[in-house]
């Protein structure tokens, strides 16, 4: 399968994917196992706490650090909140409404929801704003990180400190803010809450390579513009079997062009609204698994491992959470005082930024794997249902996705139990908060700082960003995710 998503091999791979739909629908009925969520089915669009299920159904150790071991300082790459639709998919679902009506009006064994079905959104001419729920999972993500880290996070609010920083698309500055509000929650003196103000820095939209590398570096938006037909046609053979599914089972006239919109409003609706008995109640279990898989593949191609600039772009922000560890230990060793020296850098952005920082700390990778993103191979897409895969899109960057990386500094003890002069500082790593082992340090969960820098980080700095990237400015906009 190696070069799977390559145009050479293509007609191989629709040939594959119609021999998987074949045995899929084969076993395809209407009704659905009681524990399926399709909540949790949803690849990028999944909701944090439906992430979370993911994730831990891929690693759920509990990991506790040595006794000797206390977290020093933070390192936080998160994605922002649940959001709403962009103003320009809004638009889309709008005008698919009368799809559905006609749907609904022309069989008589179409659901009875979809003879006047109106969008949700309907009037709404603004979008992409994070939604009440995405504020509130910011908010418990720093109210959960202060319980386990009071360590880290017992020192006064400081700027220098605690730093937040965030992209200047408007839903990522205010999931910092929520964070930052429960994190520092009852700190302060504003408000019943007690809250208090903190700064939310950000660089410029168009010159921001530490969180939005992916907009200023051309080869990765030729590499992306490349890609995309090539991800299309793939999906193209699904949607055909999707339609035609469809189109027995409720007798309406649906085609291969309807199902990405119908897909994608199912996701909205249950994501953002809670809603799975309409457009959802549409698609079969393996509907669902199918088109999660095909978005997975999407992820992986276009932002993840498929492609070795798709990660090695991050190389920025990777070299700033290098140098603010750095910045740490040798405060840490020059003797500075535990109250002055910086406890976090805490940073939000969008998938887009999740995806190639969690690719570069080597995660969700098969055995084997490893070697070849270092010798920048690119790696075969994940296998379809219903075989079992670690890159899902739920896990990797639902909302709120986030990766961490917690510096310990650990007492070395000799034989006699006495500290030797020398500190041993070590590396933890949680994605969505939950710990997971470091394939490039041995499958450790407390990776030595020394053996983290040499075999995690060095081997992605021997390019910088400028010989990887032009830095001329792409004419194409994409939205973020």
């Amino acid at each position: 399968m190696k070069g799977l998503l390559g145009k050479k091999v293509l007609p191989v791979f629709a040939l594959v994917a119609v021999t998987v739909f074949a045995a899929v629908f084969a076993c395809t009925t209407s009704s659905e196992p009681e524990n399926f969520d399709v909540r949790e089915h949803l690849s990028t669009a999944t909701r944090y706490e439906h992430g979370i299920v993911s994730t831990k159904q891929l690693s759920n150790e509990s990991v506790e650090p040595p006794p000797s071991c206390l977290p020093i300082h933070i390192n936080l790459v998160a994605r922002h909140g649940t959001r709403a639709p962009t103003k320009k998919r809004i638009k889309q679902i709008n005008g698919f409404a009368e799809r559905i009506r006609e749907w609904g009006n022309s069989s008589l064994l179409a659901p009875r929801w979809m003879k006047d079905w109106k969008s949700p959104w309907d009037g709404r001419i603004v979008g992409g704003e994070v939604l009440p729920k995405g504020e509130e999972e910011m908010f418990e993500l720093g109210q959960r990180l202060r319980t386990r880290y009071p360590e880290v996070f017992k020192e006064p609010y400081h700027p220098d400190l605690y730093m937040i920083s965030a992209t200047q698309v408007p839903r990522s500055a205010a999931s910092a803010v929520a964070f930052g509000m429960g994190l520092f929650a009852g700190e302060g003196t504003l408000g019943p809450g007690y809250h208090r103000a903190f700064s939310v820095i950000s660089d410029s939209r168009t010159h921001d390579t530490h969180l939005r590398f992916y907009e200023s570096c051309r080869a990765y938006q030729e590499s992306k513009a490349n890609a995309m037909p090539v991800v299309a046609a793939i999906q193209e053979d699904f949607h055909i079997h999707i339609a035609s599914s469809l189109k027995e089972r409720y007798l309406f006239n649906v085609t291969k062009e309807d199902i990405p919109t119908l897909w994608f409003l199912c996701k909205q609706e249950a994501a953002a609204l809670d809603i799975v008995d309409r457009s959802c109640s549409l698609f079969t279990k393996e509907d669902v698994e199918m088109l999660e898989w095909a978005d997975d593949v999407e992820v992986h191609k276009l932002k993840g491992y498929g492609e070795s600039i798709n990660y090695r772009m991050g190389i920025p922000l990777l070299t700033n959470v290098l140098n603010s560890m750095e910045r740490v230990i040798a405060a840490s060793k020059d003797g500075h005082p535990w109250n002055a020296m910086e406890k976090g850098h805490l940073r939000f952005a969008h998938a887009e930024t999740v995806i190639p920082f969690t690719c570069l700390l080597g995660l969700f990778l098969d055995e084997g794997d490893l070697q070849k993103i270092l010798m920048e191979a690119p790696l075969e897409p994940p296998p379809p249902p219903p075989k079992p895969r670690l890159w899902r899109g739920s896990a990797v960057a639902p909302y709120g996705a986030n990766s961490m990386v917690v510096l310990h500094k650990c007492s070395s003890l000799d034989k006699t139990g006495s500290d030797t002069e020398d500190d041993d500082f070590r590396v933890q790593i949680f994605h969505n908060e939950v710990p997971v082992a470091l394939p490039g340090c041995n499958g450790t969960h407390f990776c030595p700082f020394k053996v983290f820098k040499e075999q995690v980080i060095l081997p992605h700095l021997k390019y910088s960003y400028d010989s990887l990237c032009s830095l001329q400015k792409s004419e194409e906009k994409h939205d973020e995710l």
